[in-house]
């Protein structure tokens, strides 16, 4: 199981006074340093955080896993070919959207990523990942594409109000793990996780590869440091693991 630490909000904090810091690509340097197996970041049509250069600069800097977040369109397709990152996490984007607010509706996409997405990435070494939610026509649909991986979409766990909703959502994700993995596919997870829902998570929640963790871990870190708090997200994670395989 690996951290992978999205520094998006860090260029949300350089955007908002027009400076030139914090630096996203100093900030993957400590969370590496701390750590983190890779770095993920969302270029987004609005360029609402990070923007084209950071890409490139962390192309150059990040020495783990670099995953690229994006929407399917023409131009992502064309700067993700050029950076040729590790691997392009697919997700959906709505420009009024705050973030991310939900997996990819396989049937609605199926078709456009079989003919248009798909065959430009299977020219390289690049992996694909589909951010999802934890259904069971969308895993089958995933599969059929040829998709790497699928990133489990936890929001609707993070934001559960109650005990009883928690564990439905836990229940959910477990399910969904567990089928893709029998699939064949890298079972990635994200959103909304923190430090208070993270140890029930992975610790019910099997086959986990990659959890993408970011505005909890930013937020964080403004009263713990970046570097500390990477290291206590690790903890929680590698209690687990070990448990796993114990």
């Amino acid at each position: 199981m690996q951290l992978l630490v999205n520094i998006d909000h860090i260029a949300t904090l350089r955007n908002a006074r027009g400076e030139g810091y914090p630096k996203p690509v100093e900030a993957a340097t400590v969370c590496e340093r701390a750590g983190a197996s890779g770095i993920v970041f969302h270029l987004r049509g609005d360029r609402r955080h990070i923007r084209d250069e950071d890409v490139y600069a962390l192309k150059k800097s990040v020495t783990g896993t670099l995953d690229f977040e994006m929407a399917a369109t023409d131009e992502m397709l064309k700067i993700s070919l050029d950076v040729d990152p590790h691997l392009v996490t697919l997700v959906p984007e709505s420009r009024e959207e705050l973030t991310t607010e939900g997996g990819l509706k396989m049937s609605t996409v199926f078709d456009d990523f079989q003919e248009r997405v798909f065959p430009q990435y299977r020219k390289t070494d690049i992996e694909i990942s589909l951010f999802i939610d934890p259904n069971k026509e969308d895993i089958e649909l995933a599969n059929e594409l040829g998709s790497d991986a699928i990133e489990l979409h936890t929001g609707t766990y993070a934001n559960a109000e109650t005990p009883k909703e928690q564990e439905h959502e836990l229940e959910r994700l477990k399910e969904a793990a567990q089928l893709a993995h029998t699939l064949g596919m890298k079972v990635n997870a994200g959103h909304g996780l923190n430090l208070d829902n993270l140890k029930p998570f992975v610790d019910t929640v099997p086959h986990l590869h990659d959890v993408s963790i970011g505005h909890a871990l930013v937020s964080t870190a403004i009263f713990k440091g970046l570097d500390q708090t990477v290291r206590d997200f690790l903890a929680i994670m590698n209690h687990a693991e070990l448990k796993e395989n114990s």
